[in-house]
């Protein structure tokens, strides 16, 4: 999947303004597959109103479908309430401790230049990079536009998901997104599992074939990340343990406590802090 330069300033705009459709006529959120062919309708109604072009809401939908996996997955995320030690264990954090070093050694130039650009050292990347999809080796099968209209038409966080939504259809309409791409179950996109919103605000091209492709250019994946970090407050040069100023861009992360604190603790042992 290759992510080009992204869309018009008039289609970002259009995009960014849609998250504030009045709730008074936004499609119908379900919490059962029953009405999910009645909200595809409604929003795309919607979505043409906000001006998206009613040809790729036709494309985009004719490929869609309910998931039921991404809501059992939604339903399911038990991990995130483990003991630091069991989730350690549990995402094999020793085995991305001993790979991630091999990681940054062998691509010394690649983290040495990221560094340089944004800041950001190669410990918490490599962290993320491990936990999210083990290097690159799994980033999930689900259809990614059913994955992510699937959560904007469930009932249990629309807002949210909808705003995916929208960015998604920006990613498609820029030929960005392919109609079949497959992903995680929530929509995550690439090697660090970008969501579609993150894919449009810190994509960045880590290779500078000017492309972004987040699936199979472990540059751009990365460089993304820690353009994702630093556009939540990474600091160069600080510290990014708990209670140190960098803790809170791996906030923005993953809001589970334990993940930000497997992050921390993972970067450290890999960067030798």
């Amino acid at each position: 999947m290759q992510f080009s330069k992204f869309a018009t300033a008039a289609f970002l705009a259009m995009v960014v303004g849609s998250a504030a459709v009045n709730n008074a006529s936004a499609a119908q959120c379900g919490k059962t597959s029953a009405g999910f062919s009645d909200w595809i309708q409604e929003f795309k109604q919607e979505a043409a109103g906000q001006g998206v072009n009613a040809r790729l809401l036709d494309q985009v939908f004719a490929t869609v479908s309910y998931n039921t996996n991404t809501i059992r997955a939604d339903r399911g995320q038990k991990s995130f309430k483990l003991s630091f030690d069991q989730f350690m264990k549990k995402r094999g954090g020793a085995v991305i401790i001993s790979r991630g070093k091999a990681m940054k050694k062998n691509n010394a130039s690649l983290f040495s230049r990221i560094e340089s650009r944004y800041g950001v050292p190669a410990g918490p990347l490599i962290a993320i990079w491990g936990m999210e999809t083990g290097f690159g080796g799994y980033m999930g099968n689900e259809h990614t536009l059913s994955a992510v209209a699937t959560l904007a038409y469930d009932c249990r966080r629309t807002d949210y998901f909808t705003d995916q939504l929208y960015a998604a259809l920006q990613l498609v309409g820029s030929k960005s997104l392919a109609l079949n791409a497959r992903g995680a179950a929530h929509g995550e996109i690439g090697q660090t599992q970008f969501l579609p919103r993150n894919v449009v605000r810190f994509g960045a091209d880590g290779d500078g074939d000017g492309r972004i492709d987040l699936v199979h250019s472990r540059a751009d994946a990365l460089a993304s990340t820690a353009n994702f970090l630093r556009g939540h407050g990474w600091q160069p040069g600080a510290g990014y343990q708990p209670g140190e100023p960098n803790f809170g861009a791996l906030q923005g992360w993953n809001a589970a406590s334990v993940y930000q604190q497997a992050i921390a603790y993972i970067g450290a042992q890999i960067d030798g802090r």
